[in-house]
C-alpha cells in the first residue's frame, strides 16, 4: 500500500482503492489477509471507522471476505472481477472515445492500430 494519503479522494475510498490496486497489481492474493482496521487507522493515522467504511465498501464488492474471529481476506476470484470490471471501465473510458475521434479524423483502423501498437511499445 501507499505509504501517504492525498485530499483528491475520501480516504475511505483511497483505502479501498489501494487494497484493489495491490491485488490487480499481484501484491495482495487471493485467500491472503488485508491489515486490520486498527492496523490501517494506526498506518494512516485516521479515524477508525474511517478504515472500516473501506473495507465496507469492498465487502459490498465481493473482493474481501469476513472470517469471524480472524480477519479479512481477498475473496476467491477476486482479481478476476477486478480485472472484468476495470477491463471494461477501461473501454467505455478511453478505447470507445479513441475509436470515435479517430472516426472522426478518418483515421482508418488499420492506422489506428498501428499507431497504438508503437505508443505501446515505447512506452
Amino acid at each position: 500500500m501507499k505509504p501517504t494519503l492525498n485530499e483528491d479522494a475520501p480516504i475511505f475510498l483511497q483505502i479501498a482503492d489501494m487494497i484493489k490496486d495491490d491485488l490487480v497489481e499481484g501484491l495482495l492474493s487471493e485467500g491472503e489477509q488485508i491489515p486490520s482496521t486498527t492496523e490501517l487507522s494506526n498506518f494512516y493515522n485516521i479515524n477508525r471507522a474511517t478504515a472500516q467504511k473501506g473495507i465496507a465498501l469492498l465487502m459490498d464488492e465481493g473482493i474481501v471476505a469476513k472470517k469471524r474471529g480472524i480477519g479479512v481476506f481477498i475473496a476467491e476470484d477476486a482479481r478476476d472481477k477486478l480485472v472484468n470490471t476495470r477491463m471494461q471501465d477501461f473501454s467505455n473510458s478511453y478505447i470507445q472515445k479513441m475509436v470515435k475521434e479517430a472516426k472522426r479524423l478518418n483515421i482508418s483502423k488499420e492506422e489506428l492500430i498501428r499507431r497504438v501498437e508503437q505508443d505501446y511499445d515505447n512506452n
